[in-house]
């Protein structure tokens, strides 16, 4: 009898094919749930996925490491908890691992007295499990796969694809990697789903690497006290992979007050091997309790709520240096926040709402001004409309330095200087509602503020460039009173120089016009000769 042959493996799936792929899947589960609740039963498995990955690649590495023991020192060994998170991989009991979960993915029949449990039971007992056996999980993952508004059916098909498919042929390392992005690229998918509620939890990318790029993080703290669903810290993350520097030379601190927002922020930094310690052991609101009172960032990044009404205002707190925020808008509250959290050479980079460049409301244009004398805000940066797919409203970011100062922030001495970006123009438009950037785009803005700062990764000298960039002093500043709008600053586009006669463009435009109106009649005569011939 002649075996059967052997199966062939599955291609690896391109990134855009899994991608895709798995969005489907995932959106098959929505039925009656909202964005919000199938977001995070959806993200929920990606984590289980990738905590199963880490920790079957760990036991292999075991296995090596122990090849030459005795098989009964190797399977004890094995079951080691100390052994996974002593190598900084979550502790996943039997129960919890992605094999159990796939081979009951439809479900586990009554046996030996127990009785039966849909997946949906099971995978909110792998969670539990998780959490009770390793610390740093406590009330981060979603128990909510059990409910009977999920479909069981569907939720067993969504565990048997991402079982089947291939995400890399190149080890677990790389696969858990594509994991990642498969987060980050649902996390972009969910939020688009929700609209301007997705703001609250994610952040453009190219945006957030902008920031990244221009405030260059390669070590110390780096903080955000309205975290969302991590961003940020991913993509301070990744530019240190890009750099090929060490990981770990950042620690992040952050804070989130919606509950759900905290979880996804706690599973995306797992995924990304980032230390999640640093977002508390709870969520809770910047304002009313600060959770790192202590902690002086090297660099902070911010995309917190803009023209927030309803905040913890305290008129005594020790964070107003440059004034009381107004009643009904926490905006300045939020930047002075994290301006009293910079070390005396720290960077920060805050998405706002455009009106905090010139508002005067509420004493707003007064603290404007202190911040301004005393020389914190380096840069002022105004960013097209359309880059959050919720709202076309455009934005801006505010740079703030504790010290402008030639030093090792940046060989120019630009105390008392402010540099203004004018980026309205820049990018390019996905479809009609949302805008990005390209990589260029990014280097361009990038570069702009290296060159002006004179730091070692910049290529060139600083130039102004009319229309898109303008270094100002501070007297100029004042002399607008204290508006930080670009436009106001860096002026029109220079016009491209037209060196051809008047009178030879007159003669040219007249021949090409009517070269153009000879083919219009010969075409029409064409035309009507294949009618006639049809009549």
């Amino acid at each position: 009898m002649t075996p059967p042959k052997a199966a062939t493996p599955a291609a690896p799936s391109s990134k855009k094919e899994l991608h895709d792929t798995l969005w489907k899947a995932a959106d098959k589960l929505r039925g009656s749930m909202s964005a919000s609740q199938y977001k995070d039963v959806v993200l929920g498995i990606v984590f289980l996925k990738y905590v199963s990955d880490a920790f079957e690649e760990r036991r292999e590495q075991i296995r090596e490491e122990l090849a030459d023991e005795a098989e009964n020192f190797v399977a004890e060994t094995l079951e080691d908890p100390d052994e996974y998170i002593g190598n900084g991989v979550f502790w996943v009991p039997t129960n919890a691992r992605w094999s159990f979960i796939a081979r009951h993915a439809k479900g586990m029949e009554a046996a030996g007295g127990q009785e039966s449990k849909s997946v949906g039971k099971l995978i909110d007992e792998a969670m539990a499990t998780l959490m009770k056996q390793n610390e740093s999980l406590q009330g981060t993952l979603p128990t909510i796969f059990g409910r009977d508004n999920i479909d069981q059916r569907r939720l067993g098909e969504l565990i048997d694809l991402f079982n089947s498919v291939r995400f890399t042929g190149e080890g677990a390392t790389k696969a858990r990697d594509l994991l990642g992005e498969v987060y980050e690229y649902f996390l972009e998918k969910f939020a688009k789903a929700e609209g301007k509620r997705g703001g609250e939890f994610f952040t453009p990318p190219v945006l957030v690497r902008t920031l990244v790029e221009i405030l260059e993080p390669h070590s110390g703290r780096v903080y955000d006290p309205a975290c969302g669903s991590g961003g940020m810290f991913v993509q301070a993350e990744k530019f240190l992979e890009r750099h090929k520097e060490d990981r770990d030379a950042i620690v992040v601190y952050g804070q989130e007050s919606i509950e759900e927002t905290w979880r996804l922020a706690k599973m995306n930094l797992a995924i990304h091997g980032i230390d999640s310690q640093g977002l508390g052991p709870r969520w809770g609101d910047t304002f009313a309790r600060d959770i790192h009172p202590g902690v002086v960032a090297d660099y902070a990044m911010a995309n917190p709520p803009f023209n927030q009404k309803e905040w913890a205002r305290n008129t005594e707190d020790a964070r107003w240096k440059y004034g009381v925020p107004p009643a009904r808008n926490a905006n300045y509250g939020w930047m002075q926040h994290i301006l009293s959290k910079l070390a005396p050479h720290g960077e920060a980079a805050v998405v706002m709402a455009n009106g905090t460049m010139a508002s005067n409301s509420g004493g707003e244009g007064d603290i404007r001004k202190a911040m301004l004398e005393d020389d914190v805000v380096s840069c002022m940066i105004a960013m097209p409309g359309n880059l959050f797919r919720g709202t076309a409203i455009p934005v801006c970011v505010w740079f703030f330095a504790k010290d402008k100062k030639a030093g090792t922030a940046g060989a120019n001495d630009r105390r008392k200087q402010v540099l203004f970006i004018d980026a309205r123009e820049v990018g390019h438009m996905v479809d009609r509602v949302e805008r990005t950037f390209s990589d260029d785009d990014i280097a361009r803005i990038a570069n702009t503020f290296r060159t002006w700062r004179g730091r070692a990764s910049a290529d060139g000298e600083y130039e102004d460039v009319p229309g898109f960039c303008k270094s100002v002093t501070l007297d100029e500043i004042r002399a607008a009173d204290y508006a930080l709008t670009p436009g106001r600053y860096v002026g029109a586009a220079a016009a491209e120089e037209d060196s051809e006669p008047i009178a030879e463009k007159i003669a040219r435009l007249t021949t090409e016009l009517t070269a153009a109106l000879d083919e219009s009649a010969r075409l029409d005569a064409v035309v009507r000769e294949q009618l006639g011939r049809l009549a």
